[in-house]
């Protein structure tokens, strides 16, 4: 049973950058496609960004577009999130989750896996 576990949340300021892990185990991660999501209180869960298995397709919505990157290492069973230019609005709990099959749309009941989040605030 695939688990993943994120980490690397934290305070940043406003323009600064974090960056994200999300590690699997229990199986390998490059069986999965794997998104990061965030949901900020009071808000719905919000899809941000999304990677292929092998890593040459990526997908990002608008509000992170130009700011964050995704990346993984199936080697270190590891994906990531470089967040950049943080905003205020970045404010969330970050999660990771993964799916077996190709996602055609960025949304949480796309993905039956999911690690436990990790809290980032962006405020001075």
């Amino acid at each position: 049973q695939l688990q993943l576990v994120e980490s690397g949340g934290g305070l940043v300021q406003p323009g600064g950058s974090l960056r994200l892990s999300c590690a699997a185990s229990g199986s390998k991660l490059d069986d999965y496609e794997i998104g990061w999501f965030r949901q900020a209180t009071g808000k719905d869960r919000e899809g941000i960004s999304c990677i292929s298995r092998r890593g040459g397709v990526t997908n990002y919505a608008d509000s992170v577009k130009g700011r964050f990157t995704i990346s993984r290492d199936n080697a270190k069973n590891t994906v990531f999130l470089q967040m950049n230019s943080r905003k205020p609005e970045d404010t969330a709990v970050y999660y990771c989750a993964a799916s077996r099959y190709i996602v055609t749309e960025l949304l949480p009941s796309e993905f039956p896996y999911w690690g436990q989040g990790t809290q980032v605030t962006v405020s001075s």
